[in-house]
């Protein structure tokens, strides 16, 4: 990503601005998933919107790399023959984006974010991580929400490659958390001691962004 103004991106976090400010979509009503499959203000859709930074990066496979550093043991530096080598799993879960659409069942293949942690050795005293993508985007997130078997960096989605509007060759999915923390284009992530916002939790958005309690905004 260039440092060129983008009238596309400085129009859509002024947009984006505002709905933190007015509490856009804000229902005030909090679900337990073990009951409700749809978090609150939430509505289903079978499409699969994009949403980006009006940046889209033309990424080939043999162009990306994904590396790893911060408060870790063993810092990384994947290619994608390194990449597609690690062992790979399939998952189907659900989507929640704040912008207030979900999409039920997604198939994804890729790797599993246990298996990165395991390779990595985070030490103990890293509590966060930071996810960068190409597009210049970062979010931050509990090293907890990330630590689980349903997290993934993905390549595949409904056994197709993952296209590139929707963040391919790959892009990291959390499907508990609302899906601004799942990172395309995904190139880089740090682990950290403590936290520190986001592109968009600087801009008015929760650090964490738990759907079911409706955590949209700071």
């Amino acid at each position: 990503m260039t440092d060129e103004p983008n009238p596309k991106m400085e129009k859509l976090a002024r947009t984006k601005e505002q709905w933190a400010r007015d509490g856009r979509a804000l229902t005030g009503v909090s679900a337990d998933p073990a009951k409700v499959r749809l978090p609150p203000g939430q509505r289903l859709t079978k499409d699969f919107p994009v949403l980006d930074l009006g940046v889209q990066p033309n990424l080939a496979q043999a162009d990306w790399t994904l590396t790893v550093a911060g408060q870790v043991g063993h810092p990384l530096k994947w290619t994608w023959a390194d990449f597609m080598a690690q062992p790979q799993v399939t998952l189907t879960n659900d989507i929640h984006c704040v912008t207030t659409w979900s999409r039920y069942d997604n198939a994804w293949s890729g790797v599993s974010m246990r298996h990165l942690l395991e390779m990595a050795k985070p030490f103990e005293k890293a509590k966060y991580v930071m996810l960068r993508g190409y597009d210049g985007y970062s979010t931050n997130l509990p090293l907890a929400d990330i630590d689980r078997d349903d997290v993934l960096i993905a390549h595949t989605w409904q056994n197709a490659p993952l296209a590139r509007e929707h963040g391919g060759p790959a892009r990291l999915v959390v499907p508990h958390l609302y899906f601004w923390k799942s990172a395309k284009w995904l190139r880089h992530i740090t682990f950290m001691e403590k936290d520190q916002p986001g592109y968009w939790e600087a801009r008015g958005y929760h650090m964490r962004g738990d759907p079911w309690t409706e955590e949209r905004y700071d």
